[in-house]
């Protein structure tokens, strides 16, 4: 029983290192420059070898994005902040983003990538935005209902130029880490819309 215990617990720690070499690999040459012989050879298999712990190219991509979405779950916690503590744990995920940037690059690179014809990540990138647009406009309705925001205005547009901020300065940040900061660049941009929200 130890010995299959054992044999697991390796299993899952090569796993995890393929998967880890993936994502920088991915997160440097993109999706389709990547090839599963380099990353096979990074972490000491031949292809063969590697396939064996996932079947094709597309599982492997599949793999690094669930990883990716696990970091995201453990930072946000079991709860959602609700109203406009969810648009200031924006701010902090723009700070702490500051911190991992092999994620960010990642996400960057493989969200442009995926929009082109027949990406294996289009559908992950199409739903996680959806997701993330319903998320920051939850948010915003509850910030409406606690009294928190006064003015009716269009949730869904506001969502989405916040979702667009945070990208495009991810983006910027990866180009010239030092000229942006990210968690200030966020704060502002909510900060402006919530006082053009009040205002109206």
């Amino acid at each position: 029983m130890k010995n299959g215990q054992a044999v697991r617990a390796a299993a899952a720690s090569r796993r995890e290192e393929i998967l880890r070499v993936a994502m920088e690999t991915f997160a440097t040459r993109g999706y389709h420059h990547a090839s599963l012989a380099e990353i096979a050879d990074r972490v000491g298999l031949t292809q063969a070898g590697l396939l064996h712990h996932f079947r094709s190219k597309t599982a492997l991509l599949s793999g690094v994005l669930a990883l990716r979405d696990e970091s995201d779950i453990e930072q946000l916690g079991t709860e959602r902040p609700r109203g406009l503590a969810f648009l200031d744990h924006l701010v902090d995920t723009a700070r702490h983003n500051a911190e991992r940037e092999g994620i960010v690059r990642l996400y960057t690179v493989l969200s442009a990538e995926s929009v082109t014809d027949g990406h294996p990540a289009q559908s992950y990138f199409r739903e996680r935005y959806r997701g993330l647009r319903a998320m920051v406009a939850e948010a915003l309705v509850e910030a409406a209902e606690l009294g928190e925001l006064q003015a009716e205005f269009d949730v869904g547009s506001v969502a989405a130029a916040i979702v667009a901020v945070m990208d495009g300065l991810q983006v910027q940040w990866l180009l010239d880490p030092g000229a942006v900061d990210m968690a200030a660049g966020t704060r502002r941009a909510v900060r402006v819309l919530l006082a053009d929200l009040t205002r109206r």
